[in-house]
Order: C-alpha cells, then structure tokens, then sequence
C-alpha cells in the first residue's frame, strides 16, 4: 500500500489525499465522482465498492491504492465536498457593512444562502452527513466549521461593523446571526430535509425570507 494511504488526516480528522497527476489526476477524478453518487444513493453502510468500481470504471485495486480503504474513501470524498457548499456566498457575506439599503442586502443574501441550502445535492448531502454523524462526527465538525467560517463568520464581523457606525444595535452579533438565520433560511432548510422531495415555493420563500429580515430589523435596526 503507498504512501498515499498513509492515516494522515486534517484538522477536523478528514484523510488527506494527495493530489495525483496526469492519468491518475484523472482516475482519481472519476473515483471521486462515482463514490459520491454512490455514498449519496446509498449511504455509507449500504454503498458497494462494486459499484463505486463499475461507476468510476476504474479497478477495485486502484481505488484502494488512492483511498486506502471504504472508510477513507467517504471521508475524503464527503469531506472534500463540504468546504465548497457556500462557496457562492462568499462575496456577498463580505459586502453587507457597505450596503446602502441593509434590507436589500439581507434579503438578497439570505435568499442566495436559502437557494443554495436547498439545492437538491445539497439537501442529500446534509441527510448524508446527518444520517452519518455517529460514526463520522468529523463531518459535523467540518459541516459546522465551514458553515461559520463562510457564512457567520463574515456576517459577526459585518454587525460589529455596522454596531460600531450606529446602523444596528447589536449587542451580541453571534447571537443575532443566528437569529437572522433561523427566522430565514432555518425553516425552509429544516422542511426540506426531511421532506424529501418537496418542491420549493420560490414565492412562499421569498416571503419568509423578506418577513423575517423584517422581524430581524424590528429589534436590531436603529430608528
């Protein structure tokens, strides 16, 4: 077995992977995306080597070189897929202390994160981690991590700013982050995680959306 299997894992216990080049760039990419449509399918328990080795059209032996094991393979995988979630966001986060019109910009940006939390991949994802949680708590870790650092994270620093110029009174920003989240996104993300398969009411979330932002800015907004 090669190095590339070694139990090197990091901070939130994820295996690193080592980045291949190439051919093997390539096979590992293919490994990549077959186990993931087949952990998201099936689960960890049920998901089958073969056909994680029939998707991928790469041998058994050769994902065992790259991963090492089943165990590494989900870890990896699920846990390389996770820090990408609330990419799109970003930019977004970084921009609220400067907006001119902060309910625009709330409601803009909740409804961006409500439409990313409920893309359909996204959703399987989150019953995945959550349906894995007892025997791979390191997802929940890393789920949780990157959720704060892209998402909380950048709007704390923006309420703080905002407390500091007078626009809001906030006395605690984390608490009011997440405040703003569960009279948002938190509803609909809830609904539709265990409701599989319910379509999302574009006005029915719009309007959640823009009433809670309301409610937020009823306690917060300094008149």
């Amino acid at each position: 077995m090669g190095a590339e299997t070694q139990d090197t894992v990091d901070q939130y216990g994820i295996p690193i992977i080592p980045d291949p080049a190439d051919a093997a760039s390539r096979k590992h990419q293919a490994i990549v995306d077959a186990a993931l449509t087949e952990f998201l399918a099936e689960g960890y328990s049920a998901a089958s080597m073969e056909a994680i080795t029939s998707r991928s059209g790469v041998s058994k032996a050769t994902i065992y070189k790259h991963f090492g094991s089943k165990e590494r393979l989900f870890l990896a995988v699920v846990g390389g897929v996770l820090p990408k979630t609330y990419a799109g966001l970003k930019p977004f986060n970084s921009t609220i202390a400067e907006a001119t019109d902060l309910r625009a910009a709330l409601v803009q940006l909740t409804t961006d994160w409500a439409r990313i939390l409920l893309r359909p991949d996204i959703m399987s994802l989150r019953r995945l981690v959550i349906g894995e949680i007892d025997r791979f708590p390191q997802l929940g870790q890393l789920w949780y991590r990157v959720s704060y650092e892209m998402n909380n994270g950048p709007l704390i620093d923006a309420f703080t700013e905002l407390r500091a110029r007078g626009a809001l009174d906030v006395p605690d920003p984390g608490l009011a982050v997440q405040q703003l989240v569960a009279v948002t996104v938190g509803v609909p993300q809830l609904v539709h995680t265990f409701s599989t398969g319910t379509e999302v009411d574009g006005a029915e979330l719009d309007r959640m959306i823009s009433s809670g932002v309301d409610l937020f800015l009823a306690r917060y907004a300094r008149s």
